[in-house]
């Protein structure tokens, strides 16, 4: 078995309960990490033979430009997708940053994160 990481996706997106919110939009940051069984590609050496870390941030790049009120909302559908789209996946965590979120303080960022084993 084995991990592919994706540290850091950077997103400008709209999402939140607020008005204001789907109009101005806001920094995001997304770290996405996958399990899955990396045997055969450590031996031959070919793409088909493991997850595509391009296909993960495709995946990510795209559900972040659809518009949702809560970051629990497209955490889970980025789950869905790859579970969807990718067999060899059998455990997903995600973890969702809106980067200085209008919360009437000082905080840096709200992440959410969701970790889901396939059925």
């Amino acid at each position: 078995m084995g991990v592919i990481k994706l540290k850091n996706i950077r997103t400008f997106s709209y999402h939140g309960c607020l008005v204001e919110e789907s109009k101005i939009g806001s920094d995001y940051v997304i770290n996405l990490e996958v399990k899955t069984d990396l045997r055969k590609a450590k031996e031959t050496d070919e793409l088909a033979d493991t997850v595509d870390y391009v296909h993960l941030n495709r995946i990510v790049t795209e559900e972040m430009a659809i518009r949702s009120k809560l970051l629990e909302h497209v955490g889970q559908r980025i789950v869905k997708r790859i579970f969807g789209e990718l067999p060899a996946v059998s455990r997903i965590k995600v973890a969702v940053s809106k980067i200085n979120p209008p919360i009437g303080g000082d905080v840096e960022a709200v992440t959410i994160e969701i970790e889901e084993y396939r059925a």
